[in-house]
């Protein structure tokens, strides 16, 4: 197996991306090869400060960089030497498995939609992100970000996906799957979250167990939540500020120390024909190498190909 690591993106490229591979390949298995998609001889001067051997990657030149203020949907094709656009070409070609980066989110997406494809029958693809219970447990919550605006059979395939997605890389079998909504009454909530319960509520694909309020995230009632991408994305970034005041007042806490996003690394693009992970933009090394081995986790599990069956 191959996965590609986009070296350019991200706030601390290429060093915090370069630390983040050679930690991951420490833990993954040998018939795992890591390619390193940036400027080719950067990253070998990167690699020769760390006293790693050369031959341990595959290294393929893409000196272009796409920003995090270029456009998304221009950005691809004014910039074909990106490493993002060649990534995509690679994962395109099937020359890897999968693809990561914690570069421009947005071209991740259009990348996903245009360059791999949908998945017939997928009406828009999604990101979703990990939501520590205090359980221990983990929950996933979809849509965080690349949908804004949803209709009801947009959130009912949310749920589809986030069950396969749980199932099949977490291991859970008949997921709990709840709605992210104002009250627990099937009739609370406005015109969207109405007609979405229904669907769900009338589907046999899913383990649904009605709504779930916010106060409910993190106590463990749903392995998967789902909102739309604006209201997951308010969810999301609360969180993450949560954690970030705890750590500026000093506080030490071990169930809050697993909103800390490096644990997570990254998440894959639901719903399209190959295996994309998108991390966060500012990930340091312990982040990037949590993002890769949750890409060989993803690639391993088949996740893309259950969900076209699914889907099919």
């Amino acid at each position: 197996m191959k996965i590609g690591i986009d070296i350019l993106g991200g706030d601390f490229a290429p060093e915090a991306n370069i630390k983040g591979a050679l930690l991951a390949l420490s833990e993954l298995s040998t018939d795992v090869r890591l390619v390193l998609i940036g400027d080719e001889e950067n990253i070998k001067n990167q690699l020769t400060a760390h006293n790693a051997d050369l031959n341990s990657f595959d290294i393929i030149h893409a000196p272009d960089v796409i920003t995090m203020h270029d456009h998304p949907t221009r950005a691809i094709p004014q910039k074909p030497n990106s490493s993002i656009a060649v990534g995509f070409d690679l994962l395109a070609k099937k020359d890897i498995q999968a693809f990561a980066s914690t570069g421009n989110t947005g071209a991740m997406l259009v990348g996903s939609i245009y360059k791999i494809n949908t998945i017939p029958g997928i009406i828009r693809p999604c990101i979703t992100s990990a939501i520590p219970a205090i359980d221990g447990s983990t929950s996933i919550l979809l849509d965080v970000g690349s949908n804004a605006d949803c209709k009801a059979d947009v959130l009912y395939q949310f749920a589809v996906l986030g069950s396969l997605y749980v199932k099949t890389v977490f291991g859970k079998d008949n997921p709990r799957v709840a709605l992210l909504n104002i009250g627990e009454e099937e009739s609370k909530g406005n015109l969207l979250t109405v007609a979405a319960h229904k669907l769900m509520a009338e589907s046999d694909e899913i383990n649904f167990i009605g709504n779930i309020e916010g106060r409910d995230i993190f106590f463990a009632k749903a392995d998967v939540i789902v909102c739309d991408g604006f209201t997951g994305n308010v969810v999301l970034k609360e969180a993450e500020g949560i954690y970030t005041l705890m750590k500026m007042r000093g506080i030490k806490d071990a169930y809050f120390d697993r909103f800390n996003y490096e644990n997570y690394g990254g998440t894959p693009v639901l719903g399209v024909k190959g295996n994309v992970i998108i991390g966060h933009g500012i990930s340091n090394e312990i982040a990037v190498k949590n993002m890769i081995l949750h890409a060989h986790e993803v690639a391993r599990s088949g996740l893309a190909v259950k969900i076209n069956e699914a889907f099919s």
